[in-house]
């Protein structure tokens, strides 16, 4: 029996000495989820998408289509860039900064206040000028140069050195002024050769009568395209990127009828019988021709 016992206690102690159990293989550790990357924007969509931009104005984008527009015409962030009578900023906010991260220059060539009518215009005309200066004061603006347009104006930039000369929705006014032929014999002008003049202009139907003064703010594309030629552009295309066939260019108070000025009665506040807003803003914005013209080299 302690023979036995003996037998028992050494067979316990070589099992207890045996090799031990091999560790369990670590699981391979997880990777994390791939972070979702932001969209890489170019330096055009960066200045679209600029926060100095209200929403006010980020909403027109939907009728205005800047990027597209820009692109069309071919401006690069390098480029010399003419825009006729900025008004209140609405593509200077972008242009401005994409042209200054570019190495680019904007002018703009606002009123001209010598051609103001009376000492009163003349007055506005210099205080809307000078806050448009400070307006664009900061640096993210790059610095604009400044000029004028009106039907005695100057030269809009040195001549033959813009790459771009570029307006929006201001034909008519110079219909209205008498100097349309002008604003083409200047744009030609200070534009280098192979340069381009973009317009964007309400477009009244052609099978409509023209007024030649603008009064309705609706153009004949046939109208710019010959004041252009005239100039001696050349006509290099069209684009329907600002068409809107909703708009039929008949409205009671002229294209002002619609959004954004959305007029209810003319300047002497009359108001047609039956007149309902609604319909207009249904509308949205004017329908609006897209044209581009090259100085020959």
């Amino acid at each position: 029996m302690k023979n036995f016992l003996m037998a028992g206690a050494a067979l316990g102690l070589l099992a207890a000495c045996g090799p031990a159990e091999a560790p369990a293989k670590p699981e391979a550790p997880v990777a994390p989820e791939a972070a979702e990357t932001e969209p890489v924007l170019n330096p055009l969509e960066v200045a679209v998408n600029n926060p100095a931009r209200s929403d006010a104005e980020k909403a027109r984008d939907a009728w205005r289509h800047p990027a597209e527009t820009l692109e069309f015409f071919g401006v690069e962030p390098g480029d010399t860039v003419v825009e006729i009578w900025p008004g209140g900023g609405w593509y200077t906010n972008i242009l401005a900064p994409y042209l200054a991260a570019g190495g680019g220059k904007l002018v703009a060539a606002g009123f001209d206040p010598a051609a103001a009518p009376d000492e009163e215009r003349k007055q506005r005309t210099e205080a809307r000028l000078a806050e448009f200066k400070a307006n664009y004061a900061d640096p993210q603006f790059g610095t604009i140069e400044y000029s004028v347009f009106s039907g005695i104006s100057g030269p809009l930039t040195e001549p033959g050195t813009a790459d771009v000369v570029l307006t929006f929705r201001n034909v008519h006014n110079w219909m209205s002024g008498g100097y349309t032929e002008k604003f083409f014999t200047d744009a030609y002008t200070a534009l280098k050769p192979g340069g381009v003049l973009g317009v964007v202009e309400h477009r009244l139907p052609s099978t409509a009568t023209q007024d030649p003064t603008g009064s309705t703010g609706y153009v004949h594309e046939d109208f710019v395209k010959a004041r252009a030629i005239a100039a001696g552009f050349e006509f290099a295309g069209s684009s329907e990127i600002n068409a809107n066939p909703a708009d039929t260019a008949d409205h009671p108070f002229g294209v002002w009828t619609l959004p954004p000025v959305s007029s209810t009665a003319d300047r002497e506040g009359n108001t047609p019988d039956g007149f309902d807003p609604a319909i207009y803003a249904d509308i949205g914005e004017s329908d609006r021709m897209t044209l581009k013209f090259v100085k020959p080299e």
